[in-house]
């Protein structure tokens, strides 16, 4: 049988733990791949190019625009664009793999319309604003501007919610990467892409 390349779309406020669900998930279920974004912010002294994020100037992310590269694309802040290159897609299912996403939220509505049904799109849901709110600032990394900018994007994205597939609440974080990986494998119908039959780490 042929393969056929299917998408899964995680998307959520800034904050929510979506990354770290993504990141648990690439552990346990084979044959998935992380789609590297694009994006013209400056890169964080931890983060690796091609690895985190490809990063590129605000005036080559314009070019790569002009050019057609990106499947979708959206500036987020004044001159602080984020896309999905359509090599990338490409290079992931001709290796025979399932795409994983880690978008925005207007990314995630953005590629399920591409994709249609062979995408699921999974929206992770904050217990709360204010939990949000005390994540950002727990995180050591944000500035009081941010969080307050974060914070009112991330009131305005809960409203999309139910432009997803499925809503995972992450109240727990233990409890929310288990109930991912079982939405995941559902989608793929079936355990023979699980890594790790047991529900523990």
């Amino acid at each position: 049988m042929e393969f056929e390349g299917k998408c899964v779309i995680f998307s959520a406020p800034s904050g929510a733990g979506k990354t770290t669900i993504v990141r648990y998930l690439l552990k346990k279920v084979k044959n998935l791949e992380f789609s590297v974004s694009a994006t013209s912010r400056p890169k964080r002294d931890y983060e690796v190019d091609g690895h985190d994020y490809y990063f590129l100037t605000v005036e080559n992310f314009k070019k790569h625009i002009q050019e057609d590269k990106f499947i979708e694309w959206e500036e987020v802040y004044a001159d602080n664009f984020y896309g999905t290159l359509r090599s990338e897609i490409e290079r992931i299912w001709s290796e025979k793999k399932h795409v994983i996403f880690d978008v925005d939220v207007m990314g995630g509505i953005k590629l399920k319309s591409i994709f249609g049904d062979k995408a699921l799109s999974i929206f992770v849901q904050p217990p709360s604003i204010q939990e949000l709110e005390n994540r950002l600032i727990g995180r050591g990394s944000e500035t009081p501007e941010t969080i307050i900018r974060r914070v009112g994007k991330a009131e305005i994205e809960m409203k999309s919610a139910e432009e997803f597939d499925y809503i995972l609440i992450n109240d727990r974080l233990e409890n929310a990467k288990k109930e991912a990986r079982r939405t995941v494998l559902n989608y793929f119908e079936g355990k023979e892409l699980d890594d790790n039959n047991d529900e523990e780490e």
